[in-house]
């Protein structure tokens, strides 16, 4: 079994190859600060805090706050749109990772994805996994230009140079 201390070193790896496979540069603070990673979008820097997901059935639950154990007992502290600007989780059980901007994050501080339908066939509210992933995300974020998009009616296709033609 796995300490937390592992998990989230797995996580923040997992993270740092799929950012940099995107294109994405990341760094790292020098001092200890709230977030793990600094994500270099080209136009903006966004700090970022790592955490692993866990599944439980359809469901992929990340925890955007941290806990520590104290005399009074667990101490858990959520963070702070000032101290990160995103999350970016990994779950393994599904080897992917995921990236939420801190706006996404409810008060409470434990987003719920989804991967399959509910059994209530409930989707107001749901919040799709698909949406979250880290390439889907950034690759929004990031901008490139030469990047493969989804049309309206689902189709994937690669998008080249702007103006069609150019070579810049």
């Amino acid at each position: 079994m796995l300490t937390t201390d592992q998990k989230g070193a797995i996580a923040e790896a997992a993270l740092v190859l799929a950012a940099i496979k995107l294109g994405v540069g990341v760094s790292r603070p020098f001092a200890p600060e709230r977030y793990d990673l600094i994500f270099d979008l080209g136009q903006k820097l966004l700090r970022v805090q790592c955490k692993w997901a866990c599944r439980q059935g359809d469901v992929i639950g990340i925890r955007c706050y941290s806990c520590r154990r104290t005399a009074d007992g667990l101490r858990k502290r959520v963070y702070d749109h000032n101290e990160v600007d995103a999350f970016a989780a990994y779950c393994a059980d599904v080897d992917c990772c995921f990236f939420l901007p801190f706006r996404c994050v409810p008060p409470g501080g434990t987003v719920q994805l989804r991967l399959g339908k509910a059994r209530n066939n409930q989707e107001v509210g749901v919040r799709w996994a698909s949406s979250y992933e880290l390439a889907a995300t950034l690759g929004r974020q990031k901008g490139a230009i030469a990047q493969l998009g989804e049309r309206l009616d689902g189709i994937q296709e690669v998008a080249g140079s702007s103006p069609a033609g150019s070579i810049a």
